[in-house]
């Protein structure tokens, strides 16, 4: 008989913080899931992989991991942890072994909407207010881009140039949504990276934050990773 997963743990990315994730997080708890939101620091990479694996050791049994954006750089590194059964990526990077965040995004050039500043004097990332809402989020409105805008985390440049020590997608199932309206990551580099890992690949037509403007899609995915290494 199998052994129901029911927990999931989400991450999120840069420029944002774990509230974004409040729809997905209810579409997945009336579907009888236990979720945990972690909080990332923002200010390196391992800072933000102990910050998961607290949460990893705090859910205590086996769970799906969930990463956006940056966050999927967080997760290939600290998916590894025993209680991860499975990796969902969100829009998300996934670099292998040896490769940085950097690496990826910058594979292909940028598009035009994005809006990803050069660091500021204290080695901070942000993203354009001018070009917010085009760049990350324009499947939402503008007041709701505004204030992410306004909110966005202090991302420390130095996190993105940091190369990964562990890919766990080569030892775990894996996941992927590809945002095909994404202006912050192209949407091609998501299918060449989640093509070369043999991640099964879901389509959702949306923006850089698919897990808000269409959290049931996702969280579709999500359960459909949980049922799949039900062991």
């Amino acid at each position: 008989m199998k052994t129901p997963i029911k927990n999931v743990v989400l991450v999120h990315g840069a420029f944002a913080d774990g509230s974004g994730y409040e729809a997905l997080y209810h579409n997945l708890k009336v579907k009888g899931f236990n979720v945990l939101i972690v909080q990332n620091p923002l200010s390196s990479l391992e800072a933000d992989v102990e910050q998961v694996n607290i949460v990893l050791d705090r859910i205590g049994s086996p769970a799906v991991l969930v990463g956006h954006s940056w966050g999927g750089t967080v997760i290939t590194e600290a998916g590894s942890h025993t209680n991860t059964a499975a990796l969902v990526y969100v829009a998300a990077l996934q670099p292998d072994k040896g490769q940085s965040a950097l690496d990826c995004i910058s594979s292909l050039p940028p598009l035009p909407e994005n809006g990803i500043l050069p660091p500021d004097d204290n080695g901070i990332v942000y993203i354009a207010k001018e070009k917010f809402h085009a760049a990350f989020c324009a499947d939402l409105d503008a007041k709701k881009a505004e204030f992410m805008c306004a909110s966005q985390g202090a991302f420390y440049a130095s996190a993105f140039a940091t190369p990964v020590t562990n890919a766990a997608w080569r030892n775990k199932p894996c996941w992927g949504c590809v945002a095909t309206e994404d202006k912050t990551i192209n949407p091609d580099i998501q299918r060449n990276m989640y093509s070369r890992s043999n991640t099964k690949i879901t389509e959702i037509k949306g923006s850089h934050v698919i897990f808000m403007s269409h959290p049931e899609l996702v969280a579709q995915v999500i359960v459909e990773a949980a049922e799949s290494v039900a062991s």
